[in-house]
């Protein structure tokens, strides 16, 4: 009985607030909500305004980065393999070139925000 009173009570209250979700809004409507550029940007200017490409480059870095260390990860839990050698060794290797990538975009000044 308690299992469905919750249950119904929850599915009520998940109703009640769609309703006053989609039914809310439209009570006050404005010049700027009823317009088409929400963003912010001039619509009589160009669509293209210029993009920085180290930020591009420095994005792209930290994703590279970010999914090499995702792969150590899983390494506590494969310290319990058979092959505890070849395990060490792979994740030893991958620290190296993690390590040594690091380098190399630090001495090519490509973590440098400033040009």
């Amino acid at each position: 009985m308690n299992l469905v009173l919750a249950l119904t009570i929850s599915t009520l209250l998940t109703l009640l607030l769609m309703i006053i979700m989609f039914w809310l809004p439209q009570l006050s409507s404005y010049t700027e909500k009823t317009n088409t550029y929400e963003c912010g940007f001039d619509p009589l200017n160009s669509a293209c305004i210029p993009f920085s490409m180290k930020f591009f480059l420095v994005a792209i870095t930290f994703l590279l980065f970010d999914l090499e260390i995702a792969l150590l990860l899983p390494l506590p839990w494969a310290l319990k393999t058979t092959n505890l050698p070849m395990m060490i060794k792979s994740s030893i290797m991958l620290i190296t070139i993690l390590t040594l990538s690091l380098a190399y975009e630090w001495t090519q000044k490509g973590l440098d925000w400033t040009e």
